[in-house]
């Protein structure tokens, strides 16, 4: 009996050494799958801890990850880890699946806490619930933040009076362009000055075809299209085409934008390239664009043919601007990072991207890579070389341009005058006005559904606008494309009375 007294009095000592060194010893937090921490409670006269540094998930889009790019993150998030206690783990869609991703991943509940968004998503991901209500947070927790963005552009951002979402401050009035290959406008003695609209390019395309059967002069993807098609029309933020109102239309009338007279004709110019072979007969299949082709069509700005010289492997691209500078609500919203309304962290993540819009260092690591490999600084962190065309990352869909440094090549005052488009810009006469879909959410997601279908054939010239656009809008008012168009004229005429 002493004996079992003795046994059972020294299983209680050692129980109690056992309990004393787990709560002297290691991390309080445990780290969970998701990115997020388990907090366990330690006594009050423990005297060491350690506080398990949160790493974000960051949805965003680009190219096809490079080999490198673990270890360029990982020397971000040494720099971050240190300047903010936080850090990135880096999700990439990439341009071709991105659509379909993001949305699966907010239908779905996938946890995630920043995520690049834009005007076709966003109203939707907000009438959701997907997306995290930052009004307040915004300004007392990241002051600097709220700061560096103009007054305006966050206001483009509001949902009801509400922001969700953190705006990219870059060329955020639209300015469209159209980008030939120069040794195509060489040899075929193409004058970019004497292009001004569509029709204007049948010429100079007619001529490059004379590359071959199987050149196609005008490259498509089945997301882009011919970029840029509809932008003559404010699309309400809907990111829907087939609705909108003609941004200098001072009357604000909403309109089926199909069944426009300017449109109908550019789509049969489209189709006519299409048959013609100008445009690439796998355009509505193609998901990813191939490097270095003859023209394009992009929104962008001065200097931002340099970026695509080096990552398409063409010795010189020639851009002329042919729209805008405009601001509408959706180009504003036409860059956006909203943070999860289900992270742990949103202070953390909008401290994260308070020091993307603030700190050059970061800026350029997130756009360029990893230094050293993808680029090297030549002027501090103002002008950098870049020395691989590997890196994937989209830096407009990142933060600011403002704090950015400037490739070499480009012009050094670039950022200047793209803050000078900016100004410049005239306004679309519904800036400010983003349609509250809450009580239209299934006519939406009908109509969206429709034009799903039909896209990818209408905007890469592969349909007969002729035939397929009766049929798209007879399925579109099915849909309910005019409970959709009268509740978008009732919000604009309250709006703007």
């Amino acid at each position: 009996m002493k004996k079992s007294w003795k046994f059972i009095s020294t299983l209680c000592v050692l129980t109690l050494m056992v309990t004393a060194l787990a709560a002297c010893s290691g991390s309080n937090s445990a780290s969970t799958t998701d990115g997020s921490t388990n907090t366990k409670d330690t006594p009050k006269d423990t005297t060491t801890t350690s506080k398990e540094i949160p790493t974000l998930v960051w949805w965003t889009i680009g190219g096809q990850v490079p080999n490198n790019f673990n270890k360029a993150v990982d020397a971000m998030n040494a720099y971050t880890a240190e300047k903010i206690g936080v850090k990135i783990d880096i999700k990439v869609a990439s341009w071709g699946e991105w659509d379909t991703k993001i949305n699966t991943i907010v239908n779905t509940g996938e946890p995630f806490d920043i995520m690049f968004t834009n005007s076709g998503k966003y109203s939707k991901q907000v009438a959701m619930g997907a997306l995290a209500d930052i009004t307040d947070l915004v300004q007392s927790e990241t002051p600097d933040l709220y700061k560096t963005i103009p007054t305006k552009v966050w206001e483009g951002t509001k949902i009801g009076g509400k922001y969700y979402s953190v705006p990219t401050y870059k060329d955020s009035a639209l300015t469209q362009y159209w980008v030939f290959d120069d040794k195509y406008v060489q040899k075929y003695n193409i004058d970019i000055n004497s292009i001004k609209t569509l029709q204007d390019l049948d010429k100079p395309l007619r001529a490059m075809k004379a590359e071959g059967k199987n050149f196609y002069p005008m490259p498509m993807t089945q997301g882009d299209g011919l970029n840029g098609f509809f932008n003559e029309y404010d699309d309400l933020t809907l990111g829907f085409p087939p609705i909108g109102v003609k941004a200098d239309d001072t009357s604000r009338t909403v309109v089926s934008v199909l069944e426009q007279p300017g449109i109908l004709n550019d789509l049969k110019l489209l189709h006519g390239w299409y048959q013609e072979g100008i445009i690439n007969p796998d355009a509505p299949t193609k998901t990813e664009k191939d490097k270095g082709q003859p023209f394009f069509a992009a929104q962008a700005f001065p200097g931002a043919e340099v970026s695509w010289q080096i990552n398409d492997a063409v010795q010189k691209y020639t851009m002329f601007q042919h729209y805008g500078p405009i601001y509408t609500t959706s180009t504003i919203q036409g860059s956006l990072n909203a943070i999860s309304a289900n992270s742990k962290y949103k202070k953390e993540a909008l401290k994260y991207l308070e020091l993307v819009n603030t700190d050059p260092k970061l800026r350029n690591m997130l756009a360029f890579g990893e230094l050293g490999v993808d680029y090297k600084n030549v002027d501090g962190e103002k002008v950098i070389e870049r020395t691989s065309d590997t890196w994937p990352l989209a830096a407009y869909s990142q933060g600011t341009f403002f704090n950015l440094a400037v490739t070499k090549g480009a012009p050094e005052d670039q950022w200047e005058q793209v803050e000078k488009l900016n100004d410049a810009a005239t306004s679309s006469t519904i800036l400010g006005f983003a349609l509250d879909i809450a009580n239209l959410q299934t006519e939406v997601a009908n109509c969206q559904a429709v034009w799903d279908k039909y896209k990818y054939e209408v905007i890469t010239g592969a349909s007969d606008p002729e035939k397929t656009i009766p049929k798209i809008v007879a399925e579109l008012k099915s849909a309910g494309m005019d409970t959709i168009m009268k509740a978008a004229q009732e919000q604009i005429n309250s709006y703007f009375k």
